[in-house]
């Protein structure tokens, strides 16, 4: 049993020495990933809606890089920079996921890795 490394090239480059998801037989681990648009390596927008799109399409990226997609996440971690944008993120959420329903936390966070940054998501899926 071995590990593999998921990249693609349509993801904002990693801020620090890790993977943007990992592999391990059918599961698939992502990192936190924050709200930068990789096309123009900028955060997509100043509000927690905006950023919660683009969190999950980054996502969605590695996922797709791994064989998998947002409908096969068991899991996601939320943290939001101020738990009043909770309504904001989760209508974004909702929206995207349909009516999978992932297991989730959501936390407020003392701080995020990036000025500007209200949102960041990691998940755990599987590979069908």
């Amino acid at each position: 049993m071995t590990h593999r490394y998921i990249q693609s090239a349509n993801l904002p480059m990693p801020v620090g020495p890790y993977s943007p998801g990992i592999g391990f037989e059918r599961l698939i681990i992502v990192s936190g990933q924050g709200a930068t648009d990789p096309a123009t390596g900028q955060l997509a927008g100043a509000g927690a809606a905006a950023q919660t799109e683009q969190c999950l399409a980054n996502l969605r990226t590695i996922l797709q890089a791994g064989g998998s997609d947002l409908q096969y996440v068991l899991r996601c971690g939320v943290f939001l920079l101020d738990m009043k944008e909770f309504s904001e993120m989760n209508g974004v959420y909702e929206r995207v996921f349909g009516d999978h329903r992932p297991a989730r936390t959501t936390i407020q966070a003392a701080g995020l890795p990036g000025d500007g940054l209200r949102v960041e998501i990691d998940c755990i899926a599987y590979t069908p």
